[in-house]
């Protein structure tokens, strides 16, 4: 692991009302290096952090929109030999537009020798998008031990015709003693700032989320400035929403609008032209869709007819975009209507979300375009006034007087759900009388629209060697997974990720092999898994043999079931059912004496977990269906959430046992 140290992400012309001014240069404060205390030399571990491989004992950023200079500075405690990772330290920025240097550093022993960083930092490319290189500044304090302290800072500049307002990240991977910000925003007479509209952004804001008791503050000298604490380390927890959305930080930003209000009120109008631009209902958009309906069709043929139609069409968001050159060689102008999209028969998921819109608005269906936050990346701020934070379309549409959300950017996505990325979010639409846009969420999606079913037929012989086969049938987000994952990766490749998932499934012992898919193009269908099943199952005590009895289930690793506290939001994703029917044929020779027993566990409103057996001569069928129907739950919910997996994964322990010899009835169901 390494440290990176965090920077602006983004920048905003300055424009000069005048002749650019000369100015002095205003040194931003860097804190200098800090002699450190015989208690922090002595430390070897922290009782605020306990087990902590490391934490922060201070650190500090400023930050000068007026002369374009930021600083870093920084002071860690090392505690573990896995916190010395610490020692090397990543920046990254975009070359070109910024600069990084002013680099220092040492090393502190803890018997207080001073060990300072001489090696020059490395400047390595990242990567490349269009004309912007982004690069990564890199350097490592020397001689790091288990009870050294590092210290180092580094000054990030831009140039004159930019600001860029920072975004504190107040919580980090360790804990964080103390930490200190300032931003002193721009203000240089002569100047305006404006977007890439020309608009004034003559108003500085900012959105955050912080702990209880802090704040920013500004005082008559027009410099913002934050102190924390005892700011508890970020913790990446499974499940929870992105970490870039919950953790304490604050985001500051130009804008032209005085409040939330009128800024999503301009934005979306702004939105709404550009969107209406480009989906303008021509002629030849009319003839399209009128050569893929039929004039008998009801709305939900019609809107469905066409939805398949753009599904066909080439997503470069799956595939890959043309080059400049390329789109010369081949005549192909930029993209800049439905139209052109479907003349080329290719586009991005958002070009191709549009067409359809366009399309089932020729025929008179009524929809509503909408663009949401992809939720794997974010979740929707609406007091963070940013535009950009807006990722994916989707489209309503009403049928039959309903609203039915569409997804038709998202290749071999089922016609009337959405990517689970999609549902739960938040973003703007078009407003329902088609006047304006407005804030707006979508709903979360069904358990019944995300189903697995698990059927298994196990043969067992007098040894325990089991040969069978395996269906798994898969509706909504992971069979979208898996049909999604085909247009990016060869036969081979999908074929040893699904068997990589299947170890973590079927029983020790038990070899499970993937062999092909049914339905794996057709997004209308369900998709089928085929698999194979061999190995030994079940161990023998004397006369006895041991099954599990949970065969999808007899080394799951039931979440949350270990972890006690919890301090961020739970975020399954989506909402499910998965069902599993298995099916064992025992030898003749044996006699079942217990069998899983019957289970209805409920947690109201939130999950069920069903499990019932039955016994027919030699044969013995398990049936388990567990269903959740929540995506988001709060922190405070946890207690419950753990006390019920806990119940659940007692009941998947259950066994199957039979005996060479007959004996008494069995004691299942």
């Amino acid at each position: 692991m390494t440290h990176s140290s965090s920077i602006p992400r983004s920048a905003i012309l300055i424009t000069s009302l005048f002749a650019l001014l000369s100015v002095t240069p205003w040194l931003a404060y860097s804190q200098s290096f800090q002699q450190p205390t015989q208690e922090e030399l002595s430390m070897t571990s922290d009782p605020k952090a306990p087990g902590a491989d490391a934490v922060y004992l201070y650190r500090e950023e400023t930050s000068n929109d007026s002369i374009h200079y930021h600083t870093y500075y920084v002071r860690i405690k090392i505690l573990t030999e896995k916190g010395k990772e610490l020692a090397t330290v990543k920046t990254p920025y975009e070359h070109g537009e910024l600069k990084v240097d002013g680099i220092k550093g040492r090393t502190i022993h803890s018997d207080g020798t001073i060990i300072p960083l001489t090696t020059k930092p490395s400047d390595l490319m990242e990567f490349k998008t269009g004309d912007k290189q982004f690069n990564q500044m890199v350097f490592t304090l020397p001689s790091v031990e288990v009870g050294s302290i590092l210290e180092y800072k580094l000054d990030v500049r831009y140039e004159d015709n930019i600001v860029m307002s920072p975004r504190w990240q107040i919580q980090q991977p360790y804990y964080v003693h103390k930490a200190h910000y300032t931003f002193l925003p721009s203000d240089t007479p002569g100047h305006y700032i404006s977007d890439d509209r020309g608009q004034s952004l003559s108003k500085l804001m900012y959105a955050f989320v912080l702990g209880t008791g802090f704040e920013v503050k500004h005082d008559n000298q027009n410099h913002y400035t934050l102190d924390v604490k005892d700011v508890p380390p970020i913790v990446d927890e499974d499940s929870a929403p992105p970490l870039a959305s919950i953790s304490w930080h604050v985001y500051f930003y130009y804008t032209y609008a005085d409040s939330g209000d009128d800024f999503w009120r301009s934005e979306g109008n702004y939105w709404l032209k550009n969107v209406v631009s480009f989906t303008k209902v021509t002629g030849p958009i009319r003839a399209i869709a009128a050569g893929l309906v039929a004039a008998g069709d009801t709305e939900e043929q019609k809107a469905h007819k066409i939805y398949d139609a753009v599904m066909k069409l080439d997503n470069t968001d799956f595939t890959r975009s043309k080059s400049t050159a390329e789109r010369k060689a081949a005549k192909l102008k930029d993209i800049k209507t439905a139209e052109d999209v479907w003349k080329q028969q290719s586009g991005s998921s958002d070009d191709i979300a549009l067409l359809y819109y366009s399309l089932i608005s020729a025929v008179g269906i009524r929809a509503w375009p909408m663009q949401v936050v992809n939720r794997n990346r974010a979740l929707f701020d609406p007091s963070y006034l940013n535009i950009k934070q807006l990722d994916d379309f989707i489209v309503i549409a009403s049928i039959n007087g309903k609203d039915v959300y569409l997804d038709p950017g998202e290749r071999y996505c089922t016609f009337g759900e959405l990517h689970w990325k999609h549902n739960f979010s938040g973003g703007l639409r078009f407003n329902a009388d088609g006047k304006g846009a407005v804030i707006a969420a979508t709903p979360a999606n069904l358990y019944t629209s995300a189903t697995k079913q698990r059927i298994a037929d196990i043969t067992i012989d007098d040894n325990g060697a089991l040969t069978g086969y395996a269906r798994f049938i898969m509706t909504g987000p992971e069979a979208l997974h898996w049909r999604q994952l085909t247009l990016t990766n060869d036969t081979d490749e999908i074929k040893k990720q699904f068997n990589e998932e299947l170890k973590g499934i079927v029983p020790d012992g038990v070899h499970a092999e993937f062999d092909h898919f049914n339905g794996i193009e057709d997004s209308n269908a369900k998709l089928i898994a085929a698999i194979t099943l061999s190995g030994n199952l079940g161990t023998a005590t004397g006369k006895r043999f041991f099954l599990p009895g949970l065969f999808f289930e007899s080394q799951a690793k039931h979440p949350f079931v270990s972890q006690k506290l919890r301090f961020a939001p739970i975020d399954v994703h989506y909402a499910k059912l998965v069902s599993d029917t298995v099916v064992y044929h025992l030898p003749a020779s044996y006699a079942v004496e217990s069998v899983p027993q019957s289970a209805d566990t409920n947690w109201p409103q939130h999950a069920i977990l069903r499990i019932k057996s039955s016994i027919d001569g030699s044969n013995v069928t398990v049936n388990r269906a567990f269903m959740y129907n929540y995506t988001l739950l709060a922190a405070k919910e946890y207690n419950d959430l753990h006390d019920y997996f806990l119940k659940v994964a007692t009941v998947d322990q259950q066994q199957i046992v039979f005996t060479r010899a007959a004996s008494a009835a069995p004691k299942g169901n």
